[in-house]
């Protein structure tokens, strides 16, 4: 019988970080020998490989040709691997996994998007804890299924799907949230599923990999004294076709007809709104407040109860497949991948 096979792949990030003794500072260490540096892993008696990026990326240097490589990396190691452990920086993993999401469609084996808080040659890493608990997960299977057949991240002994989460404490070992999401699974001394939440696949469907991105958006924050001329400004940043509006509570944003004409005449231009609230939890509707109602009847859309990060990259995901204002303003209400409703 065939061992489960997992392909370890580091971009970068603290958890791939040795400290040398002599200087204090932090320097990547070879990820070939992380059984060397976390024993622990033989013990699962998977066949582990890994694959590293030279060099490793800073999680705040990511841009849409990192996701694109990474998803190359995965397409040409699918058929080799019954799931996959990424590690990366903690700042950006969430946008990460979220694009993986809409890269990678049909998909039909784990992607779990791990990091640490702190080296993993220190002797409180939460690195080592996060590697196993990954590798674990992506290694279940019942049947011959996957359990998680999804993009993920795991972190501090929880499964979150990925294009639900968001990073909201820098300095606690449970630095990510899902506000809008149940958990997936919780590792205590056994690996808890709540598969209820786990999207169902299709297992016949072929798996697609699409990488094209579009990164002409913006976000556009609103504060109480923000000022026509910010607004005018952002609105017509050269090449603009999408913009995330963040707006106060379920939605809402300034009456003034200034504001309004301004979002008005963008829409109109073909630029595409989408209303995302300030608040992490809950959800956008504009049908609770007249401000909302207003947003709505101008075509600015819905991001219902999506997280900021997936809805700059989804943006840039449909405005990367070459679709019109009209044909993205209707794909992005739609959900592609678990991301929003």
């Amino acid at each position: 019988m065939n061992k489960t096979a997992i392909l370890i792949i580091y971009t970068g990030g603290t958890i791939g970080m040795k400290r040398n003794p002599e200087t204090g500072s932090l320097s990547p260490f070879n990820f070939e020998q992380i059984v060397d540096e976390v024993p622990e892993l033989s013990k699962f008696n998977f066949a582990l490989d890994t694959i590293s990026f030279d060099p490793p990326v800073d999680s705040s240097n990511i841009q849409p040709e990192f996701w694109q490589n990474l998803a190359e990396q995965v397409k040409l190691n699918y058929d080799k691997y019954d799931g996959f452990v990424i590690l990366h920086g903690t700042d950006t993993m969430s946008y990460t996994a979220t694009a993986l999401s809409f890269m990678i469609q049909n998909l039909t084996k784990p992607i779990i998007l791990t990091g640490s808080q702190l080296p993993i040659g220190e002797v409180r890493t939460d690195g080592r804890e996060n590697l196993l608990s990954a590798v674990e997960v992506a290694a279940a299977y019942k049947e011959g299924k996957p359990l998680i057949p999804e993009v993920c991240i795991l972190f501090d002994n929880v499964l979150y799907r990925g294009n639900r989460t968001f990073k909201y404490n820098a300095q606690s070992f449970k630095a990510f949230r899902s506000e809008n999401y149940p958990e997936l699974a919780t590792a205590g001394i056994e690996v808890q599923y709540h598969l209820p939440y786990v999207r169902k696949v299709d297992f016949t469907q072929p798996v697609l990999f699409n990488s094209n991105f579009d990164p002409s958006v913006v976000t556009l924050a609103l504060f109480p004294g923000i000022s026509q001329k910010v607004v005018n400004s952002i609105l017509n940043i050269g090449g603009v076709k999408g913009v995330v509006l963040e707006t106060f509570g379920s939605g809402n944003a300034p009456t003034y007809p200034w504001f309004i004409a301004e979002l008005d005449a963008a829409i109109k231009r073909g630029v595409v709104i989408v209303n995302v609230s300030q608040c992490r939890g809950g959800s956008v509707n504009m049908e609770s407040y007249e401000t909302g109602r207003l947003l709505k009847n101008m075509g600015v859309l819905t991001g219902i109860d999506i997280t900021f990060e997936a809805a700059i990259v989804k943006l840039m995901y449909l405005f990367g497949q070459n679709y019109s204002s009209s044909e993205v303003k209707e794909k992005f209400e739609l959900s592609l991948a678990g991301e929003m409703g």
